[in-house]
């Protein structure tokens, strides 16, 4: 059974402007498919410009949060929101990122109960707190985090991320983005030591 990758127009790739079909040629060499994300969100260039500009500034940093803990957080949220489409694509690149073939799976559904660290914990904790009642968010919210070793800097990455992703899982959601099913399976497989 084929399943539409979203409730909205999907515009043919050839017709993007030239920007457009660059960056989803990038991704598609790098991960091997094109990401449905990109198709769906395709059919509104400005706002596919601006969604990607912010998912890069806040997800390919190589300072402060390591990017496997920015997935992680992804994950949490997209777990808390009921978003198929960023468990299934985010899960994918943190059992890659992690190096873990289990942690997606026990983040999505209760980061509680994962396999985490402290500073982990303080940091989910953080971001669901971001998701569900940010207006409750205060000193002692900032100051655990400070005490579980994350800088301004950091703190500002897990609630952008948190809030970025909570826009992200609401349109995925509404728009019954489907992931690619090659998502399922990527990272599930521990490599084998030589």
């Amino acid at each position: 059974m084929t399943h539409p990758i979203s409730r909205f127009a999907v515009p043919d790739l050839k017709t993007l402007p030239q920007d457009m079909q660059d960056a989803i040629a990038q991704v598609a060499e790098k991960s091997g498919f094109v990401p449905n994300v990109f198709l769906a969100l395709a059919h509104r260039p400005e706002e596919f410009r601006a969604f990607f500009a912010y998912h890069q500034a806040l997800m390919d940093k190589d300072v402060g949060l390591s990017k496997a803990e920015r997935e992680m957080i992804v994950v949490a949220v997209s777990g808390i929101n009921n978003c198929q489409y960023c468990v299934a694509a985010h899960g994918a690149i943190l059992r890659i990122r992690a190096k873990n073939p289990l942690i997606a799976d026990q983040v999505a559904v209760n980061w509680r109960k994962a396999d985490l660290s402290d500073r982990e914990r303080a940091m989910l904790a953080y971001a669901e707190k971001v998701t569900t009642a940010a207006y409750q968010i205060g000193d002692a919210d900032h100051q655990a985090l400070r005490e579980a070793g994350f800088d301004a800097d950091e703190i500002w990455d897990i609630g952008a991320i948190a809030a970025f992703f909570g826009m992200s899982n609401r349109m995925a959601n509404a728009g019954d983005f489907r992931a690619n099913d090659e998502f399922y399976m990527l990272g599930r497989q521990m490599p084998v030591a030589p």
